[in-house]
């Protein structure tokens, strides 16, 4: 049987024109998940991550944030909450340039694959609104039904390239002939995964990467709404969710916060 090819996607500033990890702050809130506090800094540090992006440094101290963050969340809550508001949430978001490179792939014959280090709750119906074939996010430990701050698996670095690969073994996919895109410096790995890397509106360090790796770079910049850009799509298949922790909702705003006041600090001194 011949190998087939897929196209992964990482989804932040990739494919919506956001942040999925801040998106929910305002609605966990509203429903005493978190205090007036987090929102104000998670709104803040969204305007700091959009413009600088995190490292790796700053990837494994959100991981760490995000097992104090949620533990003993209600993890039927959380998804109750972004069902109820992911498509006024997320809906506008995403990129034409993306939606259009979708439906280019799937039109190719090729697997659309998102691959993110937010968790499923999030990135599944995300997934799903975009026509993806399979979904790649953070998995974390439930007991009881709420989450217990224990980490499986953090969709982020160099664990996004082992799962791309053992996915693409699973499904038969050649990775020499798939495509990747990131804006992130911190997603090289996923991008050197595969035979066609492109770098989307990416960040310093990324750019710097491609440009002397002699990789793709492409900008987007015209964000539409999901029902509209791909209302013509047949439904697709359940996606394959590789995570089950989407309580990464507010993980990138505390992370990007503390870098900022880190860097203050340090300025002071």
């Amino acid at each position: 049987m011949q190998a087939r090819a897929a196209a992964f996607f990482d989804l932040d500033k990739t494919v919506i024109a956001t942040s999925s990890t801040l998106a929910f702050g305002k609605h966990f809130y509203a429903n005493g998940l978190i205090n007036r506090r987090a929102v104000l800094k998670g709104a803040y540090a969204q305007f700091v991550y959009m413009l600088g992006g995190a490292d790796e440094d700053q990837m494994s101290r959100m991981r760490d944030d995000l097992a104090r963050m949620v533990t003993g969340w209600d993890v039927a809550q959380v998804a109750d909450i972004v069902a109820e508001t992911l498509h006024d949430l997320i809906n506008p978001l995403v990129y034409d340039e993306a939606a259009a490179l979708i439906e280019s792939h799937h039109a190719a014959g090729r697997d659309v694959v998102i691959v993110s280090s937010s968790g499923a709750e999030v990135v599944g119906p995300i997934g799903e609104m975009l026509g993806a074939d399979e979904v790649i996010a953070t998995r974390m430990v439930v007991t009881d039904g709420r989450y217990s701050g224990d980490i499986e698996f953090y969709a982020a670095g160099p664990h996004k390239a082992a799962a791309m690969t053992a996915l693409a073994a699973e499904r038969g996919y050649d990775l020499a002939d798939s495509f990747a895109y990131s804006d992130s410096v911190t997603d090289r790995p996923m991008l050197e995964a595969v035979g066609h890397p492109v770098a989307v509106n990416p960040d310093r360090g990324l750019r710097r990467v491609a440009t002397q790796r002699g990789w793709e770079i492409v900008d987007f910049a015209h964000p539409v709404p999901l029902r509209s850009r791909f209302g013509r799509l047949p439904a697709p298949p359940r996606p394959l969710v590789m995570g089950v922790g989407g309580a990464t909702a507010l993980v990138a705003g505390a992370v990007a916060w503390r870098h900022v006041r880190g860097q203050r600090s340090g300025d002071s001194r």
